[in-house]
């Protein structure tokens, strides 16, 4: 039995039928029409965002003499979104997406004022945290208005477009935010995004102010609130932790620790790190997945860089084709026809992640080209585009109406912790295997190749649980209890 088989007609709350008039009944037809581009370029504007900082931001931290604190200019973005994540869930549970959405877009383009303006690097590290705190509470809330605004048949599609937003601005962001910083000033690549974000929010919002109520209106849960506040704290001293492994560095790293645990278990569904079938497993392999996939990239620009002589752009380059085979990945389980063949696909994603992370630990050996290290990349974005869509349309299957807010926030809490753990810990086998410094210049004589085998062998055994996990992501009816939605606050089964 498929997950779709085993939902009830109640957990669709969205209309699905078009119009009898509406020429295209799907995401592009009239009466989604407005919504979908507005989300597209909502999602695409934060896509540039993205590849556009990673590209000034060194620029931007030797400008401001803050170059010891440029990797906390990154963290602080992640910390924050943690917390943001589940406001929002609670927040759009209680009041629906059109609040938090906005604030967020708000906080988000607030952000980007405060770090273009910055004139010390704290200020600019703050400024990013503010974005951060925008961007969890944006990208939660748009989950939930696939879930309430579009049919169950409909929800792939959308999901697939919220991957091909991707696709440009990763390949001109780069090159633009270049041109921008090189010509006019690194500050214009922050100060110029907000002006942007005016157009898509006119076209949504009549669209949002359509979207059906949450249900009956109620008080946030202030628990998972403080709980995942926690869950941010403690993250933010595990990265502090990890900036420097000195003896000194075990204190923050305990007090991240007696944080972290106890705080997420409670803020995950029931089961999760049981691997339980049904939502908690979604929760998880999407973590697994996210985690393992960004662990070995992290470090592959490194290694073509030191291992193999290429410059730092064509590295860059190499990664290239997985962005545009995620988006066809994403596309692929978008169709009608691999509706019921949902859950094999995912678990196909995750077997060709973990293949791509092994066949790119064969570029470490000289005598295999190195344009192996941009095929396999392929293979990996294609599976991840198969993986990461998937779950999140089978997390919306699996909501009860009102709960979309709860569980989406729960699937982005397990995406930046795998990313932040996993990530985390192959920066600890890369220097516990004689990789040294993570920074370039350091690295590129210290760092022998069996640091990034291992680092490497690390993701792919990740990479092959989740395969794994994906195979329990259907619920079992018989088992006589609801493993569908997430645990009340302090439940400490997870």
């Amino acid at each position: 039995m498929t997950a779709a088989e085993s939902m009830t007609p109640a957990q669709d709350t969205a209309p699905h039928d078009a119009p009898a008039d509406d020429p295209a009944p799907g995401i592009l037809g009239r009466r989604h029409r407005a919504l979908t581009l507005g989300i597209i370029s909502v999602v695409s504007l934060i896509a540039f965002e993205s590849s556009a900082v990673n590209t000034a931001m060194p620029v931007a931290a030797r400008a401001l003499d803050g170059i010891g604190l440029y990797a906390f200019a990154f963290s602080a973005f992640f910390t924050a979104s943690l917390f943001a994540m589940t406001l929002s869930g609670e927040w759009c549970d209680r009041a629906g997406p059109l609040t938090p959405l906005f604030t967020g877009i708000a906080a988000f383009g607030t952000g980007l004022v405060i770090a273009g303006s910055a004139q010390r690097m704290w200020m600019f590290v703050a400024g990013r945290g503010v974005q951060g705190i925008g961007g969890g509470l944006v990208i939660v809330a748009l989950y939930v208005v696939v879930g309430r605004a579009y049919p169950e048949r409909l929800r792939a599609a959308v999901m697939a477009s919220f991957s091909a937003a991707w696709v440009v601005p990763v390949i001109v962001g780069p090159l633009v935010a270049g041109t921008v910083t090189e010509q006019i000033g690194w500050r214009w690549v922050f100060l110029a995004i907000p002006v942007l974000i005016l157009l898509p929010l006119a076209v949504m919002l009549p669209a949002l102010r359509a979207l059906p109520p949450a249900g009956e209106p109620g008080t946030a849960d202030r628990r998972r609130i403080l709980l995942a506040l926690a869950v941010a704290s403690g993250a933010g001293l595990l990265q502090y932790a990890g900036q420097g492994l000195t003896p000194w560095a075990l204190l923050p790293a305990a007090a991240g620790l007696a944080l972290l645990v106890p705080c997420v278990r409670r803020l995950l569904p029931r089961g999760t790190f049981r691997a339980v079938r049904g939502l908690p497993s979604v929760v998880l392999l999407r973590g697994l997945a996210q985690g393992s996939f960004l662990a070995a990239e992290s470090f592959i620009p490194l290694m073509l860089v030191t291992e193999r002589g290429l410059s730092a752009t064509l590295a860059g380059l190499s990664l290239t084709g997985g962005g545009l085979t995620w988006a066809l990945g994403s596309y692929t389980q978008s169709r009608r026809r691999a509706e019921p063949y949902r859950e094999r696909l995912m678990s196909l994603g995750m077997v060709l992640v973990a293949l791509a992370v092994a066949l790119m630990a064969t570029v470490l050996v000289h005598g295999v080209p190195v344009w192996a290290a941009g095929a396999s990349w392929v293979i990996g974005g294609y599976g991840m585009g198969l993986t990461i869509s998937s779950g999140a349309v089978l997390l919306l299957k699996l909501s009860r109406p009102g709960e979309e807010g709860t569980n989406a926030a729960s699937l982005q809490t397990s995406d930046a912790l795998g990313s932040i753990l996993l990530v985390g810990l192959a920066g600890v086998l890369f220097v516990s295997f004689g990789g040294g410094s993570t920074a370039v210049g350091e690295a590129a004589a210290a760092a022998p190749p069996h640091a990034f085998a291992a680092v490497f062998a690390a993701a792919a055994a990740f990479a092959l649980v989740g395969a794994y996990v994906a195979t329990r992501l259907v619920p079992r009816e018989a088992a006589g209890r609801d493993v569908t939605s997430v645990p009340p606050s302090g439940d400490p089964g997870a």
